[in-house]
């Protein structure tokens, strides 16, 4: 039984610790942008400006994927340096990566890794395998420094992306390996579980890690001291949605990207929210900033996905659809083309079917209210409700109906979740 080191080779775009430098790769990737807009404006018989327009548009989408999926934005300070995670990842097999939620992209993995794992010629128990995989740039999410010491590969630094939490794959080589799905939310992925490992944590802070659970995360919890975890939200169908997240405190993705990247990541820049009486700088060189524009690009251009076809009845979708405009009540709040009035008003607490809860999340927000979800993709990511409170789209109709005294029968809830299953 072998790991994967004997077989680790350099992909084109990366270094041979299997790291994206975030100066490195900007350079390069400025002259295949700058390429691509020639080529795209060529192609289109001329100079327009509607034609260098787009072409602009697309590469700098192209720039925001390599940022939402590499870029750390110098958080390895907090990773590496502060909670010493690169001594944990170092030691945990792909076994247990998996099981608590880490990825691993199929499409990064080399000919001969991928019949090594099919033909189980890779031990996947054995940690080796863990470092060689980081070294491939095979984990989603997770950038690593990996330096050979000794004649044993090792993890000197470690960081974390946005995809680590925003996107999943698709299993199609194996539960937890397959085709990255960039803006479908990880709800395998145990947060707090893996943060509790550092060597870094008290007790008491590990036990406060270890009760979110798998698919939920607090982005408050390091602010306020509270503890109230919320289930990962999805990073797609956003485009013309101008209140972000589900307090919807930010009028664009990038308030939220600038918040998570300093606040949570640890990454080098600044974050001043004055209703949150907030201001967190990291380091002194801003890592941030100039990459939020095009981050937002690309996440604006990640679509809802379709439910999956013979996923839902479409016979009852129909009568389900005049449940949700009637009956249901449902298109009072979710309104419009994306299923959500949020451009227009937010919401107080006593509107949320999840509330009350100790501590309220919206009372450690900085509205003090709650964004109506938009609903295209509803059916790819339970739980539901900011709290994950409700394991179905059942449970979701059902709640509404008993406390919304909606007294809809039990024919017309089920219709009502089919169409719900349709969007």
């Amino acid at each position: 039984m072998r790991t994967i080191q004997g077989y680790a080779r350099t992909a084109a775009g990366r270094t041979e610790v299997g790291h994206i430098p975030r100066i490195a790769w900007r350079p390069s990737l400025a002259l295949l942008a700058s390429a691509v807009v020639s080529a795209i404006v060529a192609a289109c018989g001329g100079d327009s400006d509607d034609s260098r327009a787009a072409a602009e548009r697309a590469a700098q989408v192209a720039e925001g994927k390599q940022i939402f999926r590499f870029d750390t934005f110098g958080d390895e300070i907090q990773w590496t340096d502060t909670l010493r995670m690169h001594e944990v990842i170092g030691g945990v097999d792909p076994v247990t990566a998996l099981s608590v939620g880490l990825k691993v992209d199929a499409e990064a993995l080399p000919p001969a890794v991928v019949e090594g794992i099919q033909g189980g010629t890779i031990d996947l128990t054995s940690p080796a395998t863990t470092v060689a995989l980081l070294k491939l740039n095979a984990v989603v999410g997770v950038q690593a420094s990996v330096e050979t010491v000794g004649g044993t590969d090792r993890i000197m630094r470690l960081g974390i992306t946005c995809a680590l939490c925003h996107s999943t794959v698709d299993d199609a080589f194996a539960a937890g390996i397959g085709k990255r799905l960039d803006g479908w939310p990880n709800r395998d992925l145990d947060p707090g579980a893996i943060i509790a490992l550092s060597p870094a944590i008290d007790e008491a802070a590990k036990a406060q890690y270890r009760s979110w659970g798998k698919g939920k995360f607090d982005p408050r919890h390091n602010v306020d001291g509270l503890n109230k975890p919320l289930v990962i939200p999805p990073a797609y169908g956003l485009d013309g949605i101008h209140r972000i997240t589900f307090t919807g405190d930010g009028e664009e993705i990038a308030y939220w990207n600038r918040y998570v990247s300093v606040v949570e990541m640890g990454g080098q820049g600044t974050m001043i929210e004055p209703r949150l009486n907030l201001s967190i700088t990291n380091g002194t060189s801003d890592l941030v900033s100039d990459k939020l524009p095009a981050l937002q690009a690309y996440q604006l251009s990640l679509q809802a996905p379709s439910p999956p076809p013979g996923s839902f009845d479409a016979a009852a979708a129909v009568r389900g659809k005049l449940i949700f405009d009637g009956a249901g009540t449902c298109a009072t709040c979710h309104s419009g083309e994306k299923f959500t009035d949020a451009n227009t008003r937010l919401h107080p607490i006593e509107d949320s079917v999840a509330e009350p809860e100790f501590p309220s999340y919206a009372s450690r927000s900085a509205t003090k209210q709650y964004r109506t979800s938009p609903l295209r993709g509803v059916w790819q990511h339970a739980p539901y409700f900011h709290d994950g409170s409700a394991a179905t789209l059942e449970a979701v109709v059902q709640t509404y109906n008993t406390r919304r005294a909606l007294a809809l029968t039990p024919q017309e809830m089920a219709d009502l979740v089919q169409y719900l299953k349709s969007l």
